[in-house]
């Protein structure tokens, strides 16, 4: 099916279920095993070095990601195999950030491999579990000249991995305000819209403790970022009262886009890619990122302790920084892009495309969904950076408004 198409015609799975950081019973209790007391030592300074020291390219990587992030065709995979003679084997296994961890942690605790050469994981609290527990691999930037060169400088300068050391971005996305504009008239633009009265029993809020409390931050004037446990708490107490009054309708997984577009729910909470994929559908639906802020998320790619094929590894996670490849994943994966050129590469495709093709492409070339403004940038935030006794703090207090 041509890529283009694809969302026009059947539902995105990548978010189709409860994700991020947040937690249901099960995956809070597998989150939380293993890392009381295991942080790892902070490593050395010539960790890469030791690491990277003798390591060679073996013919082969073992890619494991989130389903819907690959062509079907695997074109940039095949290319790649093209252009290194290197073979691949792509695993879309990774469901959920606290599931994953939760298979994986005993697995490299024990000191055995995964048997994937590269994984990709949410920002969040699972990802530093992986970088404080040592269980990803320091990065060699002197054999990634693609990222150097093409990555935007907002995807180099991530504050829960300073300096790429552990991961380089996949793809983004943004957590903003989603309304049915046959039911709300006016133009949404302050998260206050979600606290208000006259929306009551039409406002869809998430169930991801991590997104929902960000949203009570921003509505306080809190940067997520630099927030302290009493700021936790003020945001708990907001979110609460809004629950109280009778202004939430439900607290949502993915399904929060099926209610908004219906109108089950008149605003929600939501993701960028989602509402883009009904945008291109034609159905009534708005995305718009507060003026109080919005979250960005990223889906960072990594190498794992114990991995066979670092050499090949890296290769292939410099290789989707070329702006052509990064170009053919983003029409697919319709999120946002790492790589700034794709923008102008998709608007010379364009050029030459016609009918519905030209058209969806348009769409997606000045869709701020797909290539946010510098104004969106300004106000976006990314999560709360937790440690696993502040965890026990922070999940409490937003649990306790979603699961009431």
């Amino acid at each position: 099916m041509n890529p283009l198409m694809r969302g026009m015609t059947q539902p995105r799975t990548r978010r189709d279920v409860f994700r991020i950081a947040g937690y249901s019973a099960a995956g809070l209790a597998l989150a939380a095993c293993g890392v009381q007391g295991q942080k790892a030592a902070p490593p050395k300074a010539d960790a890469v070095a030791d690491f990277w020291a003798g390591q060679k390219k073996n013919g082969k990587v073992v890619f494991a990601n989130w389903p819907e992030y690959m062509p079907e065709d695997k074109g940039p995979l095949e290319k790649f195999k093209q252009d290194t003679g290197i073979a691949y084997e792509y695993k879309e296994v990774i469901q959920e950030n606290a599931e994953f961890f939760g298979k994986v942690d005993p697995v490299l605790r024990a000191g055995q491999s995964l048997g994937y050469d590269i994984v990709v994981m949410t920002n969040g609290i699972q990802l530093q579990h992986m970088i404080e527990l040592g269980y990803a691999v320091p990065l060699d930037h002197s054999k990634l000249p693609n990222f150097q060169a093409n990555a935007g400088q907002k995807y180099k300068e991530r504050a829960y991995d300073p300096g790429s050391k552990y991961t380089v971005p996949y793809t983004s996305g943004v957590t903003g305000i989603a309304y049915n504009t046959e039911f709300v008239k006016e133009e949404i633009t302050s998260i206050e819209s979600l606290f208000d009265p006259k929306y009551k029993g039409r406002v869809g809020m998430m169930a991801d403790a991590q997104e929902i409390a960000n949203f009570g931050m921003f509505a306080l004037g809190i940067d997520p970022e630099k927030s302290t446990e009493a700021d936790w708490r003020k945001a708990g107490e907001k979110l609460k009262a809004q629950s109280d009054a009778g202004i939430v309708r439900k607290y949502y997984d993915q399904s929060y886009i099926d209610a908004v577009a219906k109108g089950d729910v008149w605003l929600t909470m939501a993701w960028s890619g989602d509402v883009f994929q009904r945008q291109l559908a034609g159905e009534p639906v708005r995305f718009v990122v507060p003026a109080e802020g919005g979250t960005i998320w990223t889906d960072n790619m990594l190498i794992p302790k114990g991995a066979a094929n670092p050499v090949d590894a890296l290769m292939l996670m410099d290789y989707l920084y070329q702006p052509a490849v990064a170009a053919e994943l983003d029409e697919f994966i319709q999120f946002v892009t790492p790589v700034p050129a794709v923008q102008d590469l998709l608007r010379e495709k364009a050029k030459a495309a016609k009918g519905e093709e030209k058209k969806t492409l348009d769409d997606m070339i000045a869709s701020a969904l797909m290539f946010p403004t510098e104004a969106d940038y300004a106000k976006l935030r990314s999560y709360t950076r937790l440690t696993t006794q502040q965890e026990q703090v922070f999940n409490p207090i937003f649990q306790s408004v979603t699961q009431a």
